[in-house]
Parts: C-alpha cells; sequence; structure tokens
C-alpha cells in the first residue's frame, strides 16, 4: 500500500466506521428497516467493510503522487513536507508597481516573498479555521496539502486533524450536477447501504470535511454556476468543514464565511526537508543521497536553482533530474529551459487544463516568443513588476506584428491564461504582474538575447553590472554554435578597466614574478594569485579558485592570516597601528609555517624562498611593540613587516598604493575575468584556441 502505513490504515478504518455507525444508528426509516433485517453484527460487518473500502479508495486516489513523468508513483505521506499560510492580506498590501519594487529590493535575496511576512502553520490553520480558502500560484502544493488534510482526518486521534470528520475530496474541474450527488456516489461505491440517506445524515450532523480541490480549473462558462452551488451548498450545511483551493490569480470571488490564506514559497528548511522526505528508501540513505542533493543546491552557481526550490513542483523537477544523475546540469539553461516547459506544457497538460481555446492558436513557440520580449524589456528597465495594462497592450502588439500569431485572440485572455492556468506571471497586488520567479525572467531575456544575436549590445552594456550576471551564464549555455564569440568581446571589453599606469604596471608585475616559476598551475591562475598575494583581494580569490580550485586552500589560508592581523602576514592591512586582537604565538607560528610550506609546494612564483621569507618576519616580531607604545612606533613597525614583503615579491611601494578609483577599475576586471571563466564552463562549446588565447590575457597588460 502506497497511501497509507498499513497499521495507520487499519486505525483510519475504525475511525470512519465509529463515525457511521453513530451517525447511521440514528438514521431514518430506510436504514432502520435494512437494520431489522440483518443481525447487530452483519450490519456492523457491512459498516466495516464499507468504511475499509471507503479508506482504499481515498489512499488509492489521493495519497499518492505521480507527477511530471515519474515512472513510479510515491506515497504523499512519505514526501510531505509541512506548509506554511500567510494572511491573504499579506499580498494585497501593496498599492502600486513602485511600492513593490521597493519592497523586493530591500528583501535583498531572490524570494518575491517579505521576509517579515508573518506564516502559520498550515494543518494548525485547518483545525482552527471551519471555512478555509487555499491560494497559491501553480505548483504550490494546494492540492497535495488538501489531500494531506483528508488523509490527517481519516486517522481520527492518531492524526494532526483535531476534528471528527469523514474527508470527502471534490475536484471540481469534473463536478456535474449537485454536489450531494457526488459526495453520494463517493459512498455508493465504497458499498455503504443506503448512501443518499447516509449522505444526508452526516451532512446534518456535521460529520464531513469537504475539500473543494481546484476552482481555477472549472472552465469559465461554468464558474459562476459552480462558486452559486458551493456557496448554497456550505450555507445549507454550515455545521460541516470546508476547505477550497484556487490560484490566486484566478480568485475574483469573495466567498461567504471562508478565511481566504496563501501558501507561502517553501523557505531553506522546507527545501531540506523535502528533499530529505524524497531521498529517502534504504539506498538513498545508506549512500546520503538527500545530503549530497542539498549540499551541491547551496553551491553559489545553483544560487537561481534553489530558487526554483521554493515552489514544491518545481522542487520536484529538481529531485527527479538529481535522481537520475546524482547530479545538476552543468549547463544551467538546460535546467531552467525544463522547468520553463514544465509550466508551459507538461503541468498544465497533467491538470487538463489544456482545452481553453486560447491553446488552439497560441503554441508553446509563440508564447515563449512572447514571454521573452516581456522578460526582456523589463529587465533591461531594471523593472520586475507589470501593470496589467501595459502587460495586456504588449500581448495585442505582439499578436498585431507578427504575421503567424493568431488574430483572434485578445491580450486579456492571453494574459489570464499565462497567469491563471500556468503560472509563469503571477499576480503579486492587484493588477500588478511578475515573473514566479526571477530565474525564469533571466532564463527567457537570455532567450531574447540570443535570439536577437545582442551579445555584443550585453557585453557593451552590462558587463560589470552584477544583476546581469545570471543572464551572461545563461546566454553561454543556451549558444548552441558555440559562446567563444562572447567570451572574446567580454575579455576585449575587460581591458577598458586597466586604464592608468600603475594598474597596467600591477600586471606586468603579476605576469614577470610567475613567468619562470616551476609549478603545474596555468600561467593565467599564477598570475592572479600574485595579484591576491599583492593585495588580498577577494575577487582575486575568487579568480583564482576558477581558475584552478587546487589553489583555493592555499589562498584562503593567506587571506585568513591577514584578516586575523598576524604580524607576519600584515602587509595588506590598512596603514593603522596593529592593537586588535590577533591569535596566540603558538597559533599564528603554525598557520605562518603551514603557508610557507604550502606557498614552497605550489612554486608560483620565480626565485622567491618563502621559508627564508617568514623566517625574517619571525625574527621581526620578537621587536613586536608593547601595546602601551605610542601609535606612530606601531606605524613604524608595520612599515618594517611591509618592506619585506614588497622586497621579497619585487613590489614598488607605489603599484600597490592604488587609488579608490583603481581599485574599483581593478575589481571590475578581476569581476569581468571571472565570469567570462564562468562563462566558458556553462556553455556548451568553447574552441580549444580561444580559450587559450583569452587565458594568455588575463592579468597581463598587453
Amino acid at each position: 500500500m502506497i497511501g497509507l502505513e498499513q497499521v495507520v490504515f487499519r486505525t483510519a478504518t475504525l475511525t470512519l466506521a465509529n463515525i457511521l455507525s453513530r451517525v447511521l444508528w440514528d438514521s431514518g426509516d430506510q436504514f432502520l428497516q435494512w437494520l431489522k433485517q440483518n443481525s447487530e453484527g452483519d450490519a456492523k460487518r457491512i459498516i466495516a467493510q464499507a468504511s475499509e473500502k471507503y479508506v482504499q479508495n481515498y489512499s488509492d486516489r489521493h495519497g499518492i503522487l505521480k507527477v511530471l513523468g515519474m515512472r513510479e508513483p510515491v506515497g504523499l505521506e512519505s514526501v510531505y513536507t509541512t506548509v506554511r499560510f500567510l494572511d491573504r492580506s499579506d499580498l494585497q498590501r501593496f498599492e502600486s508597481v513602485e511600492s513593490l519594487e521597493a519592497a523586493y529590493r530591500q528583501n535583498r535575496d531572490r524570494s518575491f516573498q517579505a521576509k517579515n511576512k508573518t506564516c502559520r502553520d498550515g494543518i494548525q490553520v485547518a483545525n482552527v479555521k471551519q471555512f478555509l480558502m487555499v491560494l497559491g500560484s501553480p505548483g504550490a502544493g494546494k492540492s497535495t496539502f488538501l489531500r494531506k488534510i483528508g488523509l490527517e482526518a481519516l486517522k481520527g486521534e492518531k492524526g494532526d486533524y483535531e476534528h471528527e470528520c469523514i474527508p470527502v475530496l471534490l475536484e471540481l474541474k469534473s463536478l456535474n450536477g449537485k454536489i450531494e450527488d457526488a459526495i453520494v456516489q463517493e459512498f455508493r461505491i465504497c458499498g455503504l447501504p443506503y448512501p443518499e440517506e447516509a449522505t444526508n445524515k452526516l451532512l446534518e450532523a456535521g460529520k464531513l470535511l469537504v475539500l473543494f480541490d481546484g476552482l481555477d480549473e472549472v472552465p469559465s462558462k461554468k464558474l459562476n454556476h459552480a462558486i452559486e452551488e458551493i456557496q448554497n451548498f456550505v450555507d445549507r450545511y454550515d455545521k460541516n468543514r470546508f476547505i477550497a483551493s484556487c490560484r490566486i490569480a484566478a480568485y475574483r470571488s469573495n466567498f461567504r464565511r471562508f478565511t481566504d490564506v496563501a501558501m507561502a514559497d517553501f523557505d531553506a528548511p522546507q527545501i531540506r526537508q523535502f528533499i530529505s522526505n524524497w531521498f529517502h528508501s534504504q539506498t538513498d540513505q545508506e549512500l546520503g543521497t538527500a545530503l549530497r542533493c542539498w549540499s551541491l543546491l547551496q553551491k553559489p552557481e545553483n544560487i537561481a536553482a534553489k530558487e526554483l526550490a521554493q515552489s514544491p513542483l518545481l522542487l520536484t523537477l529538481l529531485c527527479l533530474v538529481y535522481d537520475r544523475s546524482q547530479n545538476f546540469p552543468q549547463n544551467r539553461s538546460v535546467l531552467y529551459r525544463k522547468a520553463l516547459r514544465v509550466l508551459l506544457e507538461e503541468w498544465a497538460s497533467e491538470k487538463r487544463i489544456l482545452h481553453e481555446e486560447i491553446y488552439e492558436g497560441l503554441n508553446t513557440e509563440l508564447e515563449e516568443i512572447l514571454l521573452s520580449e516581456i522578460a526582456y524589456e523589463g529587465f533591461r528597465a531594471d523593472r520586475l513588476f507589470f501593470d496589467q495594462r501595459e502587460l495586456v497592450a504588449k500581448i495585442k502588439t505582439f499578436l498585431t506584428d507578427n504575421l503567424n500569431a493568431p488574430k483572434h485572440l485578445n491580450g486579456e485572455g492571453v494574459l489570464n491564461a499565462i497567469a491563471i492556468q500556468q503560472g509563469i506571471l503571477v499576480e503579486r497586488a492587484e493588477d500588478v504582474f511578475s515573473f514566479s520567479h526571477l530565474t525564469l525572467q533571466e532564463y527567457l531575456t537570455a532567450q531574447y538575447i540570443d535570439d536577437h544575436r545582442l551579445a555584443k549590445e550585453l557585453v557593451t552594456d552590462h558587463l560589470t553590472n552584477q544583476r546581469w550576471q545570471e543572464v551572461f551564464l545563461l546566454v553561454a549555455g543556451i549558444m548552441r554554435g558555440g559562446a567563444d564569440e562572447l567570451l572574446l568581446a567580454m575579455e576585449q571589453r575587460s581591458r577598458s578597466y586597466i586604464n592608468t599606469p600603475k594598474l597596467k604596471a600591477l600586471l606586468e608585475w603579476s605576469h614577470e614574478i610567475t613567468e619562470r616559476a616551476s609549478g603545474n598551475c596555468p600561467a593565467a591562475a599564477k598570475r592572479t594569485a600574485a595579484i591576491f598575494m599583492a593585495l588580498i583581494s577577494d575577487r582575486a580569490l575568487d579568480l583564482a579558485k576558477i581558475l584552478n580550485p587546487h589553489l583555493a586552500r592555499t589562498l584562503e589560508l593567506a587571506r585568513t592570516l591577514a584578516r586575523a592581523r598576524v604580524p607576519e602576514f600584515a602587509h595588506t592591512m590598512p596603514q593603522t597601528p596593529a592593537r586588535a586582537a590577533t591569535p596566540t604565538r603558538a597559533f599564528a607560528r603554525a598557520m605562518t609555517d603551514s603557508l610557507a610550506n604550502e606557498l614552497e609546494k605550489l612554486k608560483l612564483f620565480s626565485d622567491i624562498n618563502f621559508n627564508a621569507l617568514i623566517a625574517k618576519l619571525q625574527v621581526l616580531r620578537m621587536k613586536t611593540p608593547d601595546i602601551r607604545q605610542p601609535a606612530e612606533v606601531h606605524q613604524a613597525f608595520q612599515n618594517q613587516i611591509s618592506q619585506i614583503w614588497l622586497n621579497t615579491l619585487r613590489l614598488e611601494p607605489a603599484i600597490v598604493n592604488l587609488s579608490e578609483t583603481e581599485l574599483q577599475s581593478l575589481e571590475q576586471y578581476l569581476y569581468a575575468h571571472c565570469l567570462i571563466a564562468r562563462c566558458k564552463q556553462a556553455a556548451v562549446r568553447v574552441s580549444p584556441t580561444t580559450w587559450s588565447a583569452i587565458e594568455q590575457c588575463i592579468c597581463r597588460s598587453t
């Protein structure tokens, strides 16, 4: 059994039988007449059998998860992750596009959900609210939550749902006729005697938990009738408990009595719990699959993939992708294209919502082109939120100007389909939309740039703008013919930042000090390491680690020594007295000796004996001024340390005495080369000749 464990199944059956027995024993004439024809033992046996069948049906139909082409279904209980709700008022508190933009930028991460919003546990809210409307984007987990509540209700006292109710889940898209008739059918198929009478008695006694799933999936021509039917049914049987679900963009009618809540995005603990639940098999536990998947998701290069994981649907996609290859695609554009296709096609197809007239004319390719135009124009203008009127106008223009686009469609209908049925555009406040994930806007922006051959303009306008970093990486990954032209343009543009004699001299020094070094590191990595040692620049460290990951340990140790103000390694610190707390003498000695040994083994520099350098510094340290000495004494001591370093590295003091403007230019130069190296890794293909030419230019003045 997939949906419920055997022990829980028996408990659920007994709970349901007890509820039915108490209600039916007080039932009407038909049931009493049936009872007289059977012994009490036979009657209880029949009710028990019907209860077992009901639990079995619910478990089989609603207790499993099989989406996105999964080969085998999984038990909903095994992967369910606790969900949290926001008050709907949190979604509507913004008055304008500008206020939404400001709120997003204050958030300082890639989530559209503000950090200061109060979230409440979903099942706890369901325990408190008799009438509950659950709102959320496509794939947010609304249907899964309703099914989970039903399973908890079946468990009785052993479940987390606190009310003694029989759950009945009704998929509104399939509802034909009266709601009472649909409930009767649920009891009829499990063999309960006189299901009409039983249903009436259960409703009158308030013993049902009615779960209305997918109000947004009701065909538009039937929607008003469905809403009226639900309202009347709830009013007629208001002793029962009710939970309904609907996509946010489709919810226009405030249901009387119902409390509106919205599904909150998954946060990091929920994402980790979901991954742990997903990879829960004995084999996965022995191999540590969940931990490896989670750890991979934490890496900086996967930050946008982690953003997708805030949606349960797309987190399911990530787990499926990882399960097949024990990794995420090195080309991130492949992963994001999968995510976009899930929303455009697969999920919509599984939910059977592609029957609307709009999809007869607007195929996936046309829709993707339209979305890429919206994404690019918004991203170029540094806008993440769009007014409904401008979106509709954009859609109308697209349909008019495109010879192959269907002319019978209207802008409002297309926007509604994209927002309500697919959730690629999401209504964040009244008549204000954004892409559901910043990642999708970035991917579609990159798609537009590649489609329109705008790579050179991208480099000229945005090379060192870190907001465009992900777009650069995606463009490199999308270019199936190769990213050579993009990388060469980036390298050419990066040279403009080395624009003063001192910066050129610094790069020339990095070449001279490493040119004859015998270490196995690539020459570009050696030059970058030299820049790092001269300035202890975090950006140079980033570049060096990309060019040669084996340098990470040594260079990070050097940074630690500098940050800790160890006297032997204080040559790059600000010129102020070294009065801050430092490590113990023994620890400092061990660290500096370790660094000397590491640098000697790496052979990054020509003709430098780092053991001799450290020995000189240790001798000087014996003369460290007492803390009570004047500031100028400490400054003189610091200057001596710096001079020993500079002499050893054959580095003129003027070269590292850079102005703020020069430091900023060097930062931009190093950032550009970090981006070039990462684009090379993200690309489908790059010519070895092209990359060799670029490597020869990294951290060189000519």
